[in-house]
């Protein structure tokens, strides 16, 4: 019983990974056809493919009224990334993650500081809608930082090939793929939503827990796809902008939206106990990582994956 609803809350984060798929393609060709800058583009597909299914999930989480399931996503999500996604991409990569470089080294920052924000606004016991209004200041702060050098927005995508007289129909069918991809998206979170929910009733366990292990990994498949396959290709230099994008913006953006609709309240904690501690022990190795050598070397990969089997045996056997 407890691996079927594993199996199928599993299939539905793929599922959703996959619609996510035709939504960033489609906005990608969509910005392509329209002329955008290069590095907006790049942002705004980052910014979809790893955030959209925390988004729609999180929406729908509050508006059935357990936002405490977004939550457990977030955090569990964040854990997953910052040891187990970056440490399967370092030990896939030749000469580990390189993290050179003033943005990424700046970003590390946020993420941190994005990875630890929720908890701290959740010390009085739950995360009000003046504090979701604090989590979407923290977002626009980063994003106007982000976009604040010129220099990224030199380059325009010029790569459009598509006939001329081929280019309106291209460009419909196009919007036609994205609104797909948001319904499927919308549908199935709606499943999962109900299978959580299912399985925490039937099997007695915290919706919290459902969220944390496996919302959170469910939902890191994009980034764990994206990072393995680019080490495996020799193409690292994207891999931590990528994951950072997919710590902050659900943490901040994603989580803020959540509580705006409905604030988190958790009368029993206790499930969140332990997902707190190894999120503050997760985020403080990954960014001294980040920050000594300017890279991610295969034995510190080896010591987050190992932080990340530890939180597994302490969630399921001990919390």
């Amino acid at each position: 019983m407890v691996i079927t609803y594993i199996a199928l809350l599993l299939l539905c984060c793929l599922a959703i990974y996959v619609a996510g798929g035709w939504v960033t393609d489609g906005l990608t060709r969509i910005a392509k056809f329209l002329g955008w800058k290069e590095f907006v583009v790049a942002f705004m597909v980052m910014a979809v493919a790893g955030s959209l299914p925390n988004l729609f999930l999180g929406i729908l989480t509050a508006i059935n009224g357990v936002p405490e399931l977004s939550f457990g996503d977030v955090v569990g999500g964040n854990v997953v990334d910052m040891t187990f996604v970056i440490a399967l991409a370092a030990l896939f990569a030749k000469n580990g993650v390189p993290a050179k470089g003033r943005v990424v080294q700046t970003s590390s920052l946020f993420t941190a500081g994005a990875a630890i924000l929720p908890l701290v606004l959740f010390l009085d016991g739950n995360i009000s809608r003046p504090d979701g209004v604090v989590l979407i200041v923290f977002f626009l702060v980063y994003v106007i930082w982000l976009f604040s050098k010129k220099e990224r927005f030199t380059k325009v995508y010029n790569h459009y090939k598509v006939p001329l007289r081929q280019r309106f129909r291209v460009f419909m069918a196009d919007l036609v793929r994205i609104l797909a991809g948001v319904a499927v998206i919308i549908g199935v979170a709606q499943t999962v939503i109900y299978v959580a929910e299912t399985m925490s009733r039937e099997l007695e366990l915290p919706l919290a827990f459902v969220g944390i292990i496996i919302l959170g990994l469910g939902n890191s498949i994009p980034e764990l796809y994206f990072g393995v396959a680019s080490a495996r290709k020799g193409e690292t230099r994207m891999i931590l902008g990528d994951l950072m994008g997919a710590v902050i913006i659900p943490a901040t953006f994603v989580l803020g939206v959540v509580v705006l609709i409905r604030p988190i309240i958790i009368a029993d904690f206790s499930m969140f106990v332990m997902a707190r501690y190894f999120l503050l022990v997760a985020t403080l190795f990954f960014y001294v990582f980040v920050r000594t050598d300017q890279k991610i070397t295969k034995r510190e990969a080896v010591f987050l994956l190992a932080i990340y089997v530890t939180f597994l045996i302490v969630e399921i056997f001990v919390s």
